[in-house]
């Protein structure tokens, strides 16, 4: 129910006696936002929807995690067991604001111990990241003092094998003061690792394949837990439009060298400060771990529609399925090597 707050002339309520009373909504903001992501679940149908939604005005943000297994389509016709943070690889994106109290519940619904670690947070490790039991939970709360694009991911040991099964998803920080510009789309792409092994049955689904991640030998690299699903199902835009993207590398074991073919950056912030923004930048890199925010603009005019590939640099690894494209208006169909 909407709250109302009366606004009272002086002078006029004299004169009038309370005839001039204006009934008003309240424009505050709700103190506190929560969020289950047991029940708020990112769509994956057809492809992992990598829109970054605006972050709301509540100054504290709290979020409950549920950490699940789950069979997840990693590449066309190609299904994995995975682990996950809310059913999805990667996991939901938090979407905060500089300064904003985060509150944290992480229940662990699977029969295996998990963890969580946030790589926005200043706070104790033994405190935050501890080990959570099968059907246990864990709470905690940080304030996000620094902006940017940063992974969260389990911490448990061997701490390779989970990131690769998929237990990892984003949290997106504002600046106090906005990032510095407007953009008209925003876009959340996590870079990933899959080192698979078909089962050992007919129709099993593939299985984590330690010794080929010892190798650094990956099956997939992949854009938001999917090897080449924006090639087939493009993100979207307008001419004209400045795009940010927010690139987070969960990796386990790999670089991202993030271009986007037939553009340059305007801005690259490599630690999400505006004041830090790099200019004209054609290829920049995000380390496992890392994140990195990107802007660029396309141009306007019919002429200007087309489809501009984005990739990791690192060409083995595009290959394996870190590629992806931004559709700019409505292209005519022309084939390209680098679909």
């Amino acid at each position: 129910m909407s709250k109302f707050r009366l606004l009272v002339s002086g002078g006029a309520a004299a004169v009038l006696g309370l005839a001039a009373l204006a009934v008003v909504p309240s424009t505050r903001a709700p103190a506190v936002e929560r969020v289950d992501f047991a029940k708020t679940v990112t769509s994956t149908n057809p492809s992992y929807d990598a829109t970054l939604a605006p972050a709301s005005a509540a100054p504290i943000k709290e979020f409950r995690i549920p950490i699940e297994d789950e069979k997840l389509q990693i590449a066309d016709g190609v299904t994995y067991d995975g682990w996950t943070f809310g059913g999805t690889v990667p996991g939901p994106v938090l979407h905060v604001r500089q300064g904003d109290s985060v509150r944290v519940r992480v229940v662990n619904e699977t029969d295996m111990p998990h963890s969580i670690d946030f790589h926005a947070a200043r706070i104790p490790p033994n405190v935050a990241y501890r080990m959570v039991n099968p059907r246990d939970s864990l709470s905690f709360e940080f304030q996000a003092k620094d902006p940017g694009a940063f992974l969260v991911h389990c911490g448990t040991m061997p701490m390779a094998m989970h990131i690769m099964q998929g237990m990892y998803l984003t949290m997106i920080v504002d600046p106090r003061e906005g990032w510095g510009t407007r953009a008209d789309r925003e876009f959340v792409l996590v870079q990933g690792e899959f080192y698979a092994k078909s089962g050992t049955a007919p129709g099993m689904a593939e299985q984590p394949d330690w010794q080929a991640a010892l190798a650094k030998n990956a099956t997939y690299v992949v854009f938001n837990g999917r090897a080449f699903q924006y090639r087939d199902h493009p993100l979207q835009v307008d001419a004209g439009d400045r795009v940010r993207l927010f690139v987070v590398n969960a990796g386990p074991s790999f670089d991202s060298d993030f271009h986007v073919v037939g553009t340059i950056f305007d801005r690259v912030l490599p630690d999400g400060d505006p004041a830090h923004a790099l200019h004209d930048v054609q290829t920049y890199m995000v380390p496992a771990g890392g994140g990195v925010v990107f802007e660029t603009v396309f141009p306007k005019g019919p002429a200007a529609d087309g489809r501009y590939p984005f990739v990791t640099h690192s060409m083995i690894d595009a290959e394996k399925g870190a590629m992806g494209v931004i559709q700019v208006g409505t292209p005519t169909a022309v084939a390209s090597a680098h679909e």
